[in-house]
């Protein structure tokens, strides 16, 4: 294999020698702060820094923590012990039990899953790696109760001892990291630098184009150039005049019926798929009405449509009672349609997506990051449909969560839905590899 190669998607690519990832491992600092793009060489360049510091100084206590348990085993485990050339350490050096790793100096390097952060306490920590902390559930409080103060602790025998820590990510929110990348970035402490770097510095361009089709431009700034990104006002900012249309539904297309279960108003949208683009270009939005009751108005407008194979979409919690034998919202529905000749194929995932995933979908067929539109709404047919992708925020305090307030609300909900069973964006996490194949005199060359 050759030493100069980096993998992504399964291909190997020259591997780049960035400057700011050099600075990252080379300075001096307490507390260093990277914010980066996805799959741009992060949790490497963390493995293969922390084996180096393990073997340059005897008897040191170092972690590389992850949000789970799971994600650091995942991530850095087999990876780790590769770089360690575990073969030639000594016998139980390498503890599965607990994910560490006893260096010939004495020095150890230990996994750990911030679930329970707990488990940095009572531990003097030379030095912490932490990946990914904005995914960690309640780090604010976390880092204040846990995290922190295992990172302040004094030896009374060692005057000089101060643990150092690294905290790499990419942005998710405003949350830790945020703060702390601004601290270090404009605060002027000497303990604190802040570093920066995108995937497109790292990744081929086919990559990056790739990305840039499948994203909105929102979600490519944070995911691929590492930007905080906040929607701290409109939730689909790029929707505009472009994603109009005058369109109508055609006699022979088969109908997309996308829904959100909510009492007032009952909101669904209808829709067709043109190729890769959706438009929506009728909706049924009833006041105080259950399913069967939007159901038989379904019924009733598309009684003379020529195509009567229709998919259903909508909220996973339309199944309730389904498993007990009852009705759900979904086989009433369905009972109603079929009685009038409809073929229906439910679409509905087994649970729902994450908010900002179905957000996230949405706004990549609003406009994605390589400009382009497939999403398109007749407003004259749609208007709830229109004003919801137009006005609907974020809650106060929040970055993503919609403000519940709007009675538009519930129909964008239901485009979201749709969209993301259709086109869903699936995190993309996967990172650049550069494990070579291990020599007796591996740690020598750490540095590449």
């Amino acid at each position: 294999m050759n030493p100069a190669l980096q993998r992504c998607n399964d291909r190997w690519y020259p591997l780049r020698d960035h400057p700011v990832q050099r600075a990252l491992v080379e300075d001096d600092v307490r507390f260093k702060v990277a914010v980066c793009g996805r799959r741009s060489g992060k949790s490497e360049k963390t493995k293969r820094m922390m084996v180096k510091k393990a073997i340059s100084k005897p008897n040191q206590k170092l972690g590389i923590a992850a949000p789970t348990l799971q994600q650091v085993r995942q991530i850095f485990w087999h990876d780790l012990k590769l770089l360690s050339y575990y073969p030639a350490l000594d016998p139980g050096a390498v503890r599965e039990s607990d994910m560490s790793i006893t260096y010939p100096n004495g020095s150890v390097i230990q996994l750990i899953g911030l679930d329970r952060p707990e488990r940095m306490e009572g531990v003097a920590w030379s030095g912490m790696a932490f990946d990914e902390l904005d995914s960690v559930k309640n780090i604010m409080q976390a880092w204040g109760e846990n995290i922190s103060p295992a990172l302040d602790t004094v030896n009374p025998q060692d005057p000089d001892y101060r643990p150092w820590a690294i905290l790499i990510g990419t942005p998710d929110g405003m949350e830790l990291l945020y703060d702390r990348y601004e601290y270090a970035r404009t605060a002027n402490d000497p303990d604190w630098a802040a570093y920066h770097w995108t995937s497109e510095e790292i990744l081929p361009t086919d990559v990056i184009e790739a990305a840039k089709k499948r994203m909105s431009a929102t979600q490519y700034r944070q995911e691929y150039l590492g930007s905080f990104e906040t929607t701290s006002g409109k939730i689909y900012a790029d929707y505009s005049e472009k994603n109009l249309t005058t369109e109508t539904i055609q006699d022979h297309e088969q109908l997309y019926w996308a829904h959100d279960f909510n009492y007032t108003p009952m909101s669904s949208c209808i829709c067709v798929q043109r190729g890769e683009a959706i438009y929506i270009l009728d909706e049924i939005i009833l006041t105080s009405a259950i399913a069967r009751q939007t159901a038989l108005e379904f019924v009733d407008r598309y009684k003379n449509h020529g195509n009567k194979n229709l998919c259903l979409f909508g909220d996973p919690s339309g199944r309730a009672g389904e498993k007990h034998g009852q009705a759900s919202n979904y086989t009433e529905i369905e009972k109603v349609l079929r009685a009038s000749g409809w073929t229906v194929k439910r679409l509905v995932k087994d649970k729902a997506p994450a908010i900002r995933d179905r957000q996230n979908a949405v706004r990549a067929k609003i406009k994605n990051a390589a400009d382009e539109v497939s999403l398109y709404v007749n407003a004259q047919k749609a208007p709830y449909s229109n004003r919801g992708l137009s006005t609907v925020t974020v809650k106060e305090g929040s970055t993503f969560l919609e403000d519940d307030r709007s009675e538009y609300q519930h129909v964008t909900t239901a485009i979201g839905y749709m969209v993301d069973r259709l086109w869903p964006i699936k995190p993309d996490k996967q990172e650049i590899k550069f494990i070579p194949q291990p020599t007796k005199h591996y740690w020598n060359d750490l540095s590449r």
